[in-house]
């Protein structure tokens, strides 16, 4: 199927742009139930649903949250893990002649 372009209306133009629009979506929405499709047969093969495998990814992506390592001796609600950026409270109590050590919990 070919179109001679330069002899079409500008309004034949559009209108063939409109349909290979709506073409190209159509065609977008069969490909990726296909793949669904494909997607489920694959998981079946190894007794799982597609939701099972979903929800597991999920799950494995959390990370938990890292343990404190060292308290704050003048107020024991603050904690740091001893990753990122050292708190004040640790730049103070080093800068006044405390070792790492005796923050740790």
């Amino acid at each position: 199927m070919t179109f001679d372009l330069s002899a079409m209306s500008r309004k034949e133009l559009l209108q063939l742009q409109s349909d290979v629009e709506k073409a190209l979506q159509e065609a977008e929405l069969r490909e990726r139930q296909e793949a669904l499709k494909a997607a489920e047969e694959a998981a079946a093969k190894f007794g799982f649903s597609l939701d099972e495998i979903a929800n597991a990814s999920r799950q494995s992506a959390k990370k938990a949250k890292a343990a404190p390592k060292y308290r704050n001796p003048s107020n024991p609600e603050e904690t740091w893990t001893g990753r990122g950026r050292k708190p004040h409270w640790v730049h103070a109590a080093l800068t006044a002649g405390m070792d790492i050590s005796d923050l740790e919990i």
